[in-house]
């Protein structure tokens, strides 16, 4: 690179104005109206959730983003797409009761993730006792709990490989994925339905967990 181009760089990137997040030169109003549409811009430019610290990057310091998602969604009430919170971010999706209309006009066949009653209860064990061991829900559901259901959930891309256990032989774990949060309509593992509710329902067993599984309890409590 020449002396010259190098010179007319550095002149360029001296030029090149810093992104405004602060906005101090607008009037209070219109500049919670430009941070409104910054927002709803990046999240529904992101194929993704978008996470807190991304869209914190294009508002300023003192902007209170959880009142600003407030005021977008309230002004997309009678829009056929909403803001939703999945996965630790916030995400740009049409309403479901659109479904219908947007597979039609588009000719889309429905691509439904059909699990049996079986393969949904081991998800769930995997869901609320992670990072959890297929020896470990073998355990849980008394009965050899197969590969082919550990991989069928992972081509649905609901579980992925956790760390290594320090049991003897060191065997892998698995976790929930952020697919598996989006997909069931999950923010974090915190909104999964209640134990206790679960346990009514008779479809897990805390007595089972705690005679034949120890060490799922203890990931349970921690």
């Amino acid at each position: 690179m020449s002396v010259q181009s190098g010179r007319h760089n550095n002149r360029a990137k001296e030029a090149a104005p810093l992104f405004d997040r602060e906005l101090e030169h607008l009037p209070p109003h219109l500049r919670w109206r430009e941070w409104m549409a910054r927002v709803e811009a990046v999240i529904f430019a992101a194929p993704e959730p978008v996470t807190r610290q991304t869209l914190a990057q294009v508002i300023g310091r003192d902007c209170n983003l959880d009142l600003l998602i407030e005021d977008i969604r309230a002004e997309l009430v009678s829009r056929p797409y909403e803001l939703v919170k999945l996965a630790g971010g916030w995400h740009h999706r049409t309403r479901p009761a659109m479904a219908d209309a947007i597979r039609t006009a588009f000719g889309i066949a429905e691509k439904a993730v059909s699990l049996s009653e079986s393969e949904a209860l081991v998800l769930m064990a995997i869901g609320y006792f992670q990072p959890i061991t297929r020896g470990e829900l073998s355990r849980f559901f008394a009965r050899e709990i197969s590969r082919d259901v550990i991989g069928k959930l992972r081509r649905a891309d609901f579980i992925a490989s956790g760390p290594r256990s320090p049991q003897p032989g060191a065997p892998y774990t698995y976790v929930t994925t952020s697919a598996f949060l989006a997909h069931f309509g999950f923010d974090t593992l915190r909104d999964l339905p209640d134990f206790e509710k679960l346990e009514d329902a008779g479809l897990l067993n805390r007595e089972r967990l705690l005679e034949d599984a120890d060490g799922l309890a203890a990931s349970f409590s921690g």
